[in-house]
């Protein structure tokens, strides 16, 4: 079972000041590297990497997949097959007199394979896969512990070995009552609802997401949001099209209300409620929706409107929790009303969640996360989506 982690909470891996020069440089060399292993990561083979993809994506089951071609390859038993073979990739970056700075592009499983004039085709999805498909064949009841302690149990279960990283903002020695488990693993460290409807999920009752990074860690980290460190800005020309900017009200909230619900005896802890009380915010929520819902009309703000969804977990056993559980669902939510979709020249470090500058027209930046940042191996580019909170124009 792999130990504990304590990381910052910034999220862009870590580049060396020379690498993030040759990013953007135009002689910078980018070469990529793959190896494998049949043994659950003790041992690792070089294979020669041919074109591939990788996939960064918040929004995905997992956070990364990738397809690629490994050239001069077997297939089987012994080589490259689905049941046992992990596969790490490599971007290398390299500006002019500087060695390679190799950066991690995710570990993953085989989900498929198909044999080529070259060598081999694979179609990769990142370890969430097993653990998600490690369900249990019966009912388990998980807990009284931390989740520190519970965490590492669960995963490695279904992936030996592997390490736990706990990002600044998380708290590992939170108390986690007694719970049962229909058969989801997944859902019982990430979130969900049981058979009965009940929520699920430690990370979800942390105010957290979880996943497993481009080195093959299990993250657990707080819900990204605008007021995170930016770790990269994009001036407007970098290697960059024209932005696509779109808004959406799917899936907006601006008012939470948070319970835990006393399922297994103890008192009920709430209902606390979190809404966007930042008003150049377009999803301002009122000075108090609760205790003086009338507000808005009395001082002339008829922008406002509310939009409310309520969260209930038997995993949330104190008010303290129940506020860091709202706070992280209204960053999420606020999150998903404007968009942007843009090319930039590629820069492997930035993972989903990162925090970006971008300059969408000449002199106007705008602060995003990143949702998704697909790139080719090898390649000069990337495609990012984004997710920011649209704010009212001041005069």
């Amino acid at each position: 079972m792999g130990g504990a982690q304590h990381e910052r909470r910034d999220l862009m891996q870590w580049l060396s000041d020379a690498a993030r020069e040759a990013v953007t440089g135009p002689a910078a060399r980018r070469p990529r590297r793959a190896e494998y292993s049949n043994d659950g990561g003790v041992t690792w083979l070089p294979a020669r990497c041919g074109d591939g993809t990788v996939t960064p994506d918040r929004t995905a089951e997992c956070r990364y997949s990738a397809d690629v071609e490994l050239l001069d390859v077997t297939l089987g038993a012994a080589g490259i097959n689905t049941e046992a073979t992990q596969v790490r990739l490599f971007q290398g970056i390299a500006g002019p007199r500087m060695d390679v700075e190799w950066i991690p592009a995710g570990v993953y499983v085989v989900d498929g394979v198909k044999r080529t004039r070259l060598g081999a085709k694979l179609d990769l999805l990142g370890l969430e896969e097993p653990i998600r498909s490690a369900s249990f064949p019966t009912a388990r009841t998980v807990g009284p512990d931390t989740a520190g302690d519970l965490v590492p149990a669960l995963v490695g279960e279904a992936l030996p070995a592997t390490p736990v990283s706990w990002r600044r903002g998380v708290d590992q020695a939170t108390p986690v009552p007694r719970f049962v488990v229909d058969e989801d693993r997944w859902a019982a460290l990430s979130g969900g609802t049981d058979e009965s409807g009940t929520q699920t999920g430690i990370a979800a009752a942390l105010g957290a997401e979880c996943w497993v990074d481009a080195r093959g860690v299990f993250t657990m980290a707080p819900i990204p949001t605008l007021a995170d460190p930016v770790v990269w800005r994009v001036p407007y020309g970098l290697a960059m099209v024209e932005p696509a900017e779109e808004q959406s009200a799917e899936g907006v909230v601006n008012l939470w209300v948070v319970t835990g619900d006393g399922g297994d005896g103890t008192a009920t802890v709430g209902p606390v409620f979190v809404w966007d009380d930042d008003p150049n915010s377009l999803t301002y929520a009122g000075p108090d929706p609760i205790e003086d819902p009338l507000a808005p009309q009395r001082l002339g703000l008829s922008g406002v409107r509310l939009r409310v969804e309520r969260y209930s977990s038997p995993l949330i056993t104190s008010t303290g929790q129940a506020y860091n559980v709202g706070r992280a669902r209204l960053a999420d939510s606020l999150g998903v009303q404007s968009s942007l979709s843009f090319t930039a020249v590629c820069n492997p470090a930035l993972e989903p969640g990162d925090v970006v500058d971008v300059e969408v027209r000449p002199g106007e930046w705008q602060r995003h996360i990143i949702d998704s940042c697909p790139y080719a191996l090898g390649g000069a580019s990337m495609s990012c989506t984004t997710r920011t909170t649209t704010r009212r124009t001041t005069a």
